[in-house]
């Protein structure tokens, strides 16, 4: 009988396909994550995913440096996700690292790092990626979000497809809900966006204007609750 996993089975996300029987070699901090925080060795169990294979159960087969993953088989399908955006004004390292890790929880599919005029913060896209790929491991989702290199507030709108609704969070504005068929959501820098901006925004087709509550919330905040309307209007968390 296969051996089922527990609920503190590590879970690592590595490159496919995954299929039963295949070999896969984890990567030196991978290995050391397993063998010297998890404390495990050759024999035990852990969970694997790609992103497109689903979820897959595994044994290391080897525990020294560069471990080697023997894949059996498969504890969840893939499965259709939420198609959801963020794109977002860099804020300090902290709140940004904070952003990028509860939008992979909420389930975005793409991050969008973008500098506005306003924007004092910077971008580290490796470290971005690493949060990402953290958080999807400890919320047992089953992709990563795509984390998208940083671009201006104009470079923004100038490559946006128009067939996805852009809701805008604006600090301020009068009370609009954000609407089921919004794609993404846009949420700018600490102190908001500039009168050109905005006034950009407000005559930009696919952007809606939205409020997210009478209060005036941290830019961090503001992805976080944003976020959890939007989706709560269109998908189950």
């Amino acid at each position: 009988m296969a051996s089922m996993p527990h609920a503190d089975t590590p879970r690592l996300f590595v490159q496919g396909p995954l299929f039963a029987g295949a070999q896969v070699a984890a990567s030196e901090a991978q290995a050391h994550y397993l063998v010297h925080v998890m404390r495990r060795s050759a024999g035990d169990l852990l969970r694997l995913f790609d992103g497109a294979s689903g979820e897959w159960l595994a044994r290391i087969a080897t525990s020294r440096r560069g471990a080697s993953l023997a894949v059996e088989w498969q504890t969840r399908a893939q499965a259709t996700e939420p198609d959801i955006w963020l794109a977002f004004a860099p804020l300090k390292r902290d709140a940004t690292e904070l952003v990028v890790q509860k939008a992979s929880e909420l389930g975005v599919s793409a991050i969008l790092p973008v500098f506005t005029e306003h924007t004092n913060g910077r971008i580290n896209l490796s470290r971005m990626q690493s949060i990402a790929i953290e958080a999807a491991e400890q919320c047992e989702r089953l992709s990563v979000p795509q984390v998208r290199a940083p671009v201006s507030f104009a470079d923004l709108l100038g490559s946006w497809p128009p067939s996805r609704l852009l809701a805008a969070a604006l600090e301020r504005s009068s009370p609009a809900p954000i609407p089921p068929v919004a794609g993404a959501l846009l949420v700018g820098p600490e102190g908001g966006f500039s009168p050109r901006e905005l006034d950009v925004m407000r005559r930009t087709p696919f952007i809606c204007p939205v409020s997210l509550g009478p209060r005036v919330l941290r830019a961090e905040t503001a992805a976080i609750v944003g976020l959890a309307l939007l989706q709560g209007r269109t998908w189950s968390i």
